[in-house]
């Protein structure tokens, strides 16, 4: 008999998880908070490579994260709703993988036990991105990545 418990994730949906559940699923990745802009038109997302000021770059968690969304109001809220129909969220991000009925990655913390997988797996904006606060708002368009 297999006494082992399934893990929350793979036992509840999205919206059935508690607020320490929830937050436990962010991967620590950052890019959530990367530049975005859209095209008008299109409606194509372009990502730049760079962040939110109130990113901590090394560690890819929001230094004001409790505060974040009166500091930045443009910040996001990720919610249920928000990852299973916004693709511009990562495709390997938690919230969208679960919303998509997938299992979360080996790198990621719940599942590696480790904070540090997901930088070593190479999934984070550690090291590949710079904050706004070192560029010219009128030069964000040239930092859009490829």
């Amino acid at each position: 008999m297999d006494t082992e418990k399934e893990p929350f994730w793979k036992t509840k949906k999205l919206s059935e998880m508690t607020h320490e559940e929830w937050e436990s699923l962010c991967d620590g990745c950052g890019k959530c908070c990367q530049i975005k802009f859209q095209d008008v038109d299109s409606g194509e997302i372009f990502h730049t490579n760079v962040v939110c000021r109130l990113l901590d770059i090394y560690r890819c968690r929001c230094k004001a994260y409790s505060e974040r969304t009166r500091l930045v109001p443009t910040c996001v809220v990720v919610t249920e709703d928000l990852a299973r129909t916004q693709k511009w969220l990562p495709e390997t991000c938690a919230y969208r993988l679960l919303a998509e009925g997938k299992d979360l990655e080996w790198w990621h913390p719940l599942v590696s036990g480790s904070p540090k997988t997901v930088h070593t797996a190479g999934i984070s904006v550690r090291a590949k991105v710079v904050s706004e606060e070192k560029v010219d708002p009128d030069d964000l368009e040239d930092y859009i990545k490829e």
